[in-house]
């Protein structure tokens, strides 16, 4: 019997054109360095602007910088924390690595989004 939580995972895990089990956890291994090479692009040009920042002084001494990378670290501990648990649900089967990596890039995905939304400017 499904729960509806393997019913979801199944539904999002057959990418096109994957047939196997292998290739579908290749495809989701490529997309997870996908969304980890935009995380990485995206950290680069947040943190950059958190320190210019701090640099203008007009921050009233906060060090947006300092903060954006406790941010960052604590959010990495939870996102690795957080896909263990899900890839849990299917622990020692052959969806385990697949389900990991899917929220791995989900949650990923979501992170590049907020550092977007951090970089206003005034």
């Amino acid at each position: 019997m499904l729960t509806l939580a393997t019913a979801a995972t199944l539904s999002m895990a057959a990418p096109a054109g994957a047939q196997t089990q292998a290739s579908m956890n290749a495809q989701a291994a490529q997309d997870l360095r996908r969304a980890d090479a935009a995380l990485n692009a995206q950290w680069k040009r947040t943190y950059a602007q958190m320190k210019q920042r701090d640099a203008r002084g007009g921050a009233g001494g906060f060090g947006y910088a300092a903060a954006t990378l406790a941010s960052q670290r604590a959010w990495l501990q939870f996102r690795d924390k957080q896909c263990v648990i899900e890839g849990g649900e299917f622990a020692g089967g052959s969806l385990q690595a697949m389900t990991r990596a899917q929220c791995l890039t989900r949650l990923t995905q979501e992170r590049t989004a907020q550092l977007r939304n951090m970089m206003w400017t005034r």
